[in-house]
């Protein structure tokens, strides 16, 4: 998997008035937790932060921090602003080489469906699922063949496998699915 560098700023626990004036410097407060590890309260720029929320692929965050600390993470929650859709406050999990990470990885969608060739309409479901894997075992993104998806069929998690992946999405998720159009439709009705 891929990673990106973030750098962050130590900061101190606040009331709303220190954490508004976070804000209006162009700054978002976030938290860095996990297992082995204290509570840790920072900042990073909003612009340096989009790299990261405003894509859809999925990285393993190389965080380092004023005081020298350096992490291995990942976003765990991100809170949005309801109408300006900012980022209010962002939680990394930390993660190790002997831990499974859990993450979310983008799906690429390969093949060409014998449905659509048949005339039916391709409707993509889920752009991502979430998998559990060792860090050396993540992908950059899971490869779902369409090849064989005929018109009224779908493929959804439980029917994907990959080497040294567990999907924890759960198996009924609809990856994708080949709709009949008014097209196929009218011409089925035509054959018959």
């Amino acid at each position: 998997m891929k990673h990106i560098e973030l750098k962050g700023v130590i900061r101190q626990t606040g009331n709303k008035a220190t954490v508004k004036s976070i804000r209006k410097q162009g700054l978002v407060p976030c938290n860095i937790y996990g297992s082995g590890i204290e509570n840790v309260l920072f900042t990073v720029t909003a612009k340096d932060l989009k790299t990261i929320t405003h894509t859809p692929d999925s990285y393993i965050i190389d965080l380092e921090l004023n005081d020298g600390q350096k992490f291995n993470a990942v976003l765990h929650e991100v809170q949005w602003h309801p109408v300006t859709d900012e980022a209010l406050h962002v939680d990394f999990l930390v993660v190790t080489e002997d831990k499974p990470v859990v993450i979310d990885v983008p799906v690429v969608i390969t093949g060409h469906s014998e449905g659509v060739k048949l005339g039916g309409k391709l409707l993509v479901s889920s752009r991502k699922l979430r998998v559990s894997a060792f860090m050396k075992d993540l992908p950059d993104s899971l490869s779902v063949d369409i090849t064989n998806l005929m018109i009224g069929k779908q493929i959804v998690a439980g029917d994907l496998h990959y080497d040294n992946i567990s999907i924890v999405s759960p198996k009924a998720t609809i990856i994708c699915s080949v709709r009949a159009t008014r097209a196929t439709a009218t011409a089925q009705a035509q054959n018959a």
